[in-house]
């Protein structure tokens, strides 16, 4: 099973983004606070434990612990925030967006895969 990877700090996220030039990210956007994120969370590891694409890295911002993570990534996107969220980001650039209840298992194959 292919794990998400949580990111806490400015630096974390900075490798990150810098490392979507080799291999793209997917970033799960999610509250700990919301029962509509902790679907999502739901979803988002149920994409993994299946056949995930695994040229890409997957990883998890919690919005409220780590909020100037959450805003930068906002920021260097260009994506308004939302939560729950999920970016899909290649060289930089986001390729992919969605929120709330369109983040789901199926989605995410059918635009990962």
């Amino acid at each position: 099973m292919t794990q998400w990877k949580e990111i806490t700090t400015l630096e974390e996220w900075n490798q990150q983004l810098d490392g979507t030039a080799n291999k793209p990210i997917v970033v799960l956007k999610h509250s700990t606070a919301c029962p509509v994120s902790f679907n999502a969370l739901k979803e988002y590891e149920a994409y993994l434990q299946n056949k995930p694409n695994n040229d890409v890295d997957y990883v998890l911002v919690k919005v409220i612990e780590s909020r100037p993570v959450s805003n930068q990534i906002a920021e260097d996107t260009g994506v308004k925030h939302a939560s729950p969220q999920i970016l899909y980001i290649k060289n930089k650039e986001t390729i992919w967006n969605t929120s709330h209840w369109a983040i789901t298992e199926e989605h995410m194959t059918a635009v990962l895969d």
